[in-house]
């Protein structure tokens, strides 16, 4: 088997030839690696493109993840200048604004007319988004889309890598759109405070992320990794998961799954008191799975409980050990995660979440030597 036929082997249901190792870097892990400018990282994407498939190469995952689309090309034209520290490359745009592109973190936005947020009990519909236009990467950072190439970047590294390469996309939960729009102390306590007005905003961004979807699979993707890490145990309990969460996700995962293409749930943290509902979306898989200390999901018990219903990506704790963990641990660690997760197929392996920053080459570079070796 190839690499693609081996993942879509195991997103089947079915038991590849070994199995498939599939990670997503963090932006800081991929910069610590690359040697290029943070900022034309950030927002080119042919040189975002460059480094995703070259860290695939590196570590020789099975697939890539396309983590940001939408990619202006002509971005350089909005820059007033450039400079660099030691820490950052410093991008000063022509309008006033600042984007801090760090050499081993996210990048971090500071609006010179940054507008107040609507709150949720008096909020007009007209102060929604009426175009999905940005991404929501995190803690106010968003990463616009420019709707003239949404989609650069699929064709870009699918015409070079998808026939023998899995490659998926993202996009990101109407909750965490909801958070991001309104705060996420606002946000929350509207769940309890204006239950229905919460819901007419989650419908909105559903409305909106449904044709996105649709269009990205239309991409030859083969699949879309549906980002939702807010919706663990840390933030909302499983009956406020089943009311503000499950039905508007599961919209989105019907859209994709009718155009023949998997998609995934990525949560972090907690949820092992919620895999049968998230299972109840009609998901093709998890991710993430976290295991003690960093989430409560044991993946013996997650095999069986997710056993013929949806395969599993994951779930190596990328903090605990292979940041601080030694090389015979990590080995150690990498190799009882794969004999339990290979016995019945529809498994994945994978860090249960993003590969920290500062973890090194050699570390990540055991995980391939695992699958190798006892896959």
């Amino acid at each position: 088997m190839n690499s693609k036929l081996r993942v879509s082997t195991a997103m089947n249901l079915g038991i590849p030839d070994r199995v498939p190792i599939m990670c997503q870097c963090s932006i800081g892990h991929m910069l610590q690696q690359l040697d290029v400018s943070p900022a034309e990282f950030w927002f080119d994407h042919e040189v975002f493109a460059h480094g995703l498939i070259t860290l695939r190469a590196l570590y020789d995952f099975d697939g890539i993840l396309i983590s940001l689309h939408g990619h202006n090309p002509r971005w350089r034209d909005d820059v007033q200048s450039r400079s660099i520290t030691n820490e950052a490359e410093e991008v000063l745009w022509k309008n006033g604004d600042k984007t801090i592109c760090y050499f081993d973190d996210l990048p971090r936005q500071i609006i010179l007319s940054d507008q107040q947020r609507p709150r949720v009990e008096v909020f007009h519909h007209s102060d929604l988004p009426q175009t999905l236009d940005y991404i929501p990467v995190s803690q106010g950072l968003h990463f616009r889309i420019d709707p003239s190439h949404t989609f650069d970047i699929f064709k870009r590294i699918v015409s070079e890598a998808g026939a023998e390469f899995s490659v998926h996309g993202e996009i990101t939960s109407p909750f965490d759109y909801f958070l991001d729009f309104f705060g996420y102390q606002e946000a929350l306590m509207a769940l309890i405070e204006h239950p229905e007005r919460s819901k007419q905003v989650l419908l909105h961004f559903t409305t909106l992320l449904k044709p996105l979807a649709r269009a990205m699979c239309d991409t030859r993707i083969d699949a879309i990794k549906l980002s939702s890490p807010f919706a663990g145990a840390g933030f909302i309990s499983p009956a406020f998961y089943s009311e503000f969460v499950l039905p508007f996700e599961r919209e989105i995962i019907q859209a994709v799954r009718e155009k023949g293409v998997h998609i995934y749930l990525h949560t972090c943290g907690e949820i092992g008191d919620r895999l049968s509902l998230m299972l109840a979306s009609g998901t093709s898989g998890l991710e993430c799975l976290d295991p003690p200390p960093l989430g409560n999901v044991e993946l013996a018990d997650a095999v069986k409980t997710m056993r013929g219903k949806a395969f599993i990506k994951g779930n190596l704790d990328s903090v605990n050990l292979l940041l601080f963990g030694t090389n015979a641990e990590i080995t150690a660690d990498a190799h009882r995660r794969i004999q339990i997760g290979k016995q019945n197929g529809g498994f994945i392996f994978s860090t249960a979440c993003s590969i920290a920053p500062k973890v090194e080459r050699e570390k990540v570079l055991l995980l391939h030597e695992a699958v190798e070796r006892c896959g």
